[in-house]
């Protein structure tokens, strides 16, 4: 049986799972019930001190797409767009002091960890709460330096956009580190094309790791109703997005090597395995606890175990990064790559009833011919969208070098 437990950011965990700064984490009861459930670690919904962030948060608003942009009203598909405003913690900061001790103990009786997530107009409100959360016995912090929604939404709300600016980010955080003596993990904002440089702005100050990243800000459109969903300008995610959280977890691990929690598009065990192959040493689940329950997690932490017995890697450290470290990086590495051509196995193969990847083909390599699709290797560029859509698995790549010894040694 393959060992889920890592380390990260000084915190041992025992297994790489833990629940985002969601509703999912927004009471005791909640959390508890997270914990029963198997998560590694519980972040707290956002303890913040801005008034309409609070307010906001009783007026939430929700709209579940589908790949269509319209209501799934039903079964919850895995390309399920997750389209929401919401706030803050809805209670007073100071209420969560009794709310933290609680979580905390009962996540050390069962062998798991709270994460306080906080979140400030000020400078004195980032360090205060900083040091109320440790002060709770919590071991750990993430910072929320954007919540996913436009400045303005909330009254007092425009000073979240803090992970838009290396500088900023810099300062504040050297102010919160400054503030306490637990880990402080930085929640990055995908608003932004800087995310490295700014997680390195981070890390730079003081900060033991970086989430990457938040929601989105999107805009969707009801066209039965010609209105706007949910009423306007939204936090949009969902697992569609995890090729662009990916990205950046990419770019941050293979440039810095830094410790990362992955965030915004995990849906099961498959997407925690490619966050972690990507350079995420954590994965944290949200939006899907929302639609599937919390009983969902046990399905992830299940699927990442059996994926690791069943191809035979002994812990996460096999696989932690490797996709990345393979990945190509430079426009020479990928001009570099062997020349490959199409063949086509005429036994799988249905033309004429079917000829897809004649259309799919945009390199005069495939053609039209008498009873078979009519090959021309010298013209392929090996670009492989004939392989991609052909329905009957009936075409393979092979390298070009391959070609040229068979034709060799005929």
């Amino acid at each position: 049986m393959a060992d889920l437990s890592v380390e990260f950011s000084g915190l041992k965990l025992k297994n790489p799972i833990i629940v985002a700064s969601a509703e999912p984490s927004n009471s005791v009861e909640n959390i508890k019930k997270c914990i029963d459930h198997g998560a590694a670690a519980v972040i707290t919904k956002t303890i913040g001190d801005i008034p309409g962030m609070a307010r906001l948060t009783k007026n939430s608003k929700y709209a579940i797409l589908n790949d269509k942009g319209t209501l799934i009203k039903g079964k919850v598909p895995r390309s399920f767009v997750f389209y929401s405003r919401s706030g803050y913690i809805s209670e007073p900061a100071q209420d969560w002091i009794s709310y933290l001790k609680e979580t905390q103990a009962y996540a050390e009786a069962n062998g798991a960890h709270i994460i306080g997530n906080i979140s400030s107009g000020t400078i004195e409100g980032w360090r205060g709460l900083a040091r109320m959360v440790e002060d709770c016995g919590i071991p750990m912090l993430e910072v929320n330096y954007q919540c996913q929604h436009p400045a303005g939404m909330a009254e007092g709300a425009e000073g979240i956009w803090i992970a838009q600016d290396p500088k900023v980010t810099a300062e504040v955080t050297r102010q919160i580190v400054d503030a306490v003596n637990i880990p402080v993990m930085v929640k990055l904002t995908p608003e932004s094309n800087r995310i490295t440089e700014i997680a390195k702005a981070a890390m730079d100050a003081g900060a033991s790791s970086v989430a990457v990243n938040s929601r989105f800000v999107g805009f969707a459109v009801d066209i039965d109703n010609a209105s706007p969903y949910i009423g306007g300008p939204a936090g949009v995610g969902g697992p569609w997005v995890k090729y662009m959280t990916q990205r950046w977890v990419n770019e941050i691990y293979s440039k810095y090597g830094y410790e990362i929690s992955g965030s915004n598009g995990i849906f099961d065990a498959r997407d925690a395995i490619e966050f972690i192959m990507s350079g995420a040493k954590v994965m944290q689940v949200g939006s899907v606890l929302m639609l599937k329950g919390i009983e969902w997690l046990p399905k992830v932490i299940d699927g990442v175990e059996r994926f690791l017995d069943e191809k035979g890697y002994s812990n996460l450290g096999d696989i932690y990064g490797i996709a990345s470290d393979q990945a190509l990086k430079t426009p020479d590495e990928m001009m570099s790559m062997e020349p490959l051509y199409c063949e086509i196995d005429r036994e799988k193969c249905k033309y004429p009833s079917c000829d897809i990847c004649i259309r799919m083909c945009f390199y005069d390599s495939l053609f039209f011919g008498e009873g078979q699709v009519t090959t021309t290797p010298d013209t392929c560029i090996g670009c492989e969208l004939c392989y991609n859509v052909c329905p009957f698995d009936a075409i393979r790549m092979v390298p070009k070098s391959e070609r040229a010894e068979r034709l060799a040694a005929e």
